[in-house]
């Protein structure tokens, strides 16, 4: 069965963007973003202000402090309190509407830190306003493959500058990874494992009911929360513990294995998969809808194999970690192995080859500050080869809807590369 997930799509374009309803007429006349000098400051508006959406603002208010490079002009967030706290805390103007912050002049760049179904429209509706942008991962819903596919076209055609929020890719020990595959030290690419463990249920440890009274209306905009999801009523826990349900969210998959398959994609130059299978379930907290265990398999055209593993129910690494719960990837390749042990890489030579194991400084592990500065450089320069760019992205997120689908089908889920799109 061929799958196609963009009928809910279409009508969260007709309704939810600024590309088309009442604001497409005036789309045109938004001013495109402003040729910059390199001494130039950068306006930075912020989308979302909760826990990941504070994150950034904290980040980016070290750099405004230290190198005034930017300056936070605007904040958005459809919850009243949140977004008023945002707004007085950093000094900048506050909007409930993303499309109006979009539509603000003085806005260069934006960063997205909404929930993940709202990822990619806000993205796509920035790329339109000529906007550069950071979307924090996964940059769009399991359901939104459709959604995926357009916006790495729209971003490519656009030439904007887009960084996705997989801080990880800033430690440069994947890049230097990378750079060794390319080079042929392993040989032919034939295996990659990696995961990601760790303990939380996303309840009210990890994500805290901020007010239990709260009630839709003018201080809290649910339909706008809602998008492209299916129509509810009004539940308090869904608005603010959004990671625990399948109409926002997709668990470890979707959460949590961007962040270590997007560096494993880069370093095995990997594009879109050939076929994705994923086990696990709800085998620790129950009271979520999404699993708290995920494993996967995919398959590439490259003829190499990725597995991932990963659980919310325990946070033991299996090798050394490197990162916030994330397993050390192991790369193998016919003529032998890449690793990392501590603060280096570590080469092992295959038995029979004539290689020798050696060892790499790494230059410099992950840092979210780090990785906002490379945008920040990209922005003022309009170059668009971040490290975590959206066609990587792209990559990434085909390869986790596959798995997704894939344990929620009870099926393998293959990729159509002559029509791009998931058979189920």
């Amino acid at each position: 069965m061929r799958m196609h997930l963009d009928k809910v799509n279409r009508r969260a374009f007709l309704g939810h963007t600024v590309l088309a309803g009442v604001t497409a007429a005036g789309l045109a006349a938004l001013p495109k973003r402003r040729a910059l000098a390199a001494n130039d400051v950068l306006g930075v508006g912020v989308i979302g202000c909760g826990g990941r959406g504070n994150s950034h603002l904290e980040t980016l208010k070290h750099i405004q402090d230290h190198d005034k490079s930017i300056r936070i002009v605007a904040v958005c967030d459809v919850y009243r309190p949140r977004l008023n706290k945002a707004a007085e805390r950093y000094g900048a103007k506050g909007y409930m509407d993303h499309r109006e912050l979009l539509a603000d002049p003085a806005v260069d760049l934006v960063t997205i830190a909404t929930p993940d179904h709202i990822h990619g429209y806000q993205a796509l509706d920035a790329i339109a306003a000529g906007k550069d942008v950071y979307c924090e991962k996964p940059v769009t819903h399991w359901r939104q493959f459709e959604l995926t596919k357009k916006l790495a076209k729209e971003v490519a055609a656009s030439g904007r500058v887009f960084q996705c929020g997989t801080q990880g890719m800033s430690d440069t020990a994947w890049k230097q990874i990378g750079t060794m595959v390319r080079e042929g030290m392993i040989g032919q690419p034939i295996h990659a494992e990696c995961g990601y463990f760790r303990v939380g249920d996303w309840g009210e440890r990890g994500m805290p009911i901020d007010d239990p009274n709260a009630q839709p209306g003018p201080d809290l905009n649910w339909e706008a929360f809602l998008g492209d999801s299916p129509k509810r009523d009004f539940d308090v826990s869904r608005f603010f513990r959004w990671r625990m349900y399948e109409d926002y969210a997709g668990g470890p998959c979707t959460d949590l294995f961007p962040h270590i398959l997007t560096p494993v994609m880069h370093m095995m130059n990997a594009k879109l998969p050939d076929v994705a299978v994923a086990t696990g379930g709800k085998f620790r907290y129950e009271e979520r809808e999404v699993p708290d265990t995920f494993n996967m398999l995919v398959d590439f055209p490259e003829k190499f194999t990725i597995a991932v593993l990963g659980t919310q129910g325990n946070d033991h690494q299996a090798t050394e970690e490197r990162g916030s719960g994330g397993r050390i990837p192991v790369i193998r390749g016919w003529d032998g192995t890449l690793t990392v042990r501590g603060n280096e890489i570590v080469f092992i030579p295959n038995r029979g080859t004539e290689k020798k194991e050696e060892k790499f400084p790494i230059e410099r592990q992950e840092n979210l500050l780090h990785h906002f500065q490379e945008l920040i450089a990209c922005s003022k320069a309009g170059d668009p080869k971040t490290s975590s760019p959206m066609e990587l992205a792209y990559h990434v997120q085909t390869a986790l809807i596959m798995a997704f689908l894939s344990l929620r089908e009870g099926k393998a889920v293959r990729f159509d590369h002559a029509n791009e799109t998931l058979v189920v």
